[in-house]
């Protein structure tokens, strides 16, 4: 699973800053890697560096191999609780997707008769 990392003009991407969100999306992400061609991480500050709560946005973009990306965002305070707050939620719609296809797939094979 690769991971790519966008920031506006007012985030400084610096290397501490990548080698968070690195780890915070490869812990929430750990279960579906598998599923997972690239996940991409956008942060941004709405407000351009002027001093505002819930002001700093994440939103992340799950590629899933043979499916339609899933993508999710979160505002908060700082960067930090923004990408914390997207991977969670991030990784709770890859559950319910999953388990909605992993839910089709099993009634369509119990559905299928014996040709015999």
């Amino acid at each position: 699973m690769q991971i790519q990392i966008n920031t506006d003009n007012h985030i400084d991407g610096n290397e501490a800053l990548s080698t968070h969100v690195e780890a915070v999306v490869t812990h929430a992400m750990r279960h579906f890697k598998e599923h997972l061609t690239r996940v991409e991480v956008h942060l941004d500050d709405e407000n351009g560096g002027k001093a505002s709560s819930q002001d700093k946005r994440c939103l992340m973009e799950a590629r899933l191999r043979g499916h339609q990306p899933v993508a999710v965002s979160h505002h908060a305070g700082s960067i930090h609780e923004a990408v914390e707050g997207s991977a969670r939620k991030l990784k709770a719609s890859l559950e319910t997707l999953l388990g909605r296809l992993d839910e089709h797939r099993r009634h369509t094979v119990e559905g299928q008769t014996d040709p015999d």
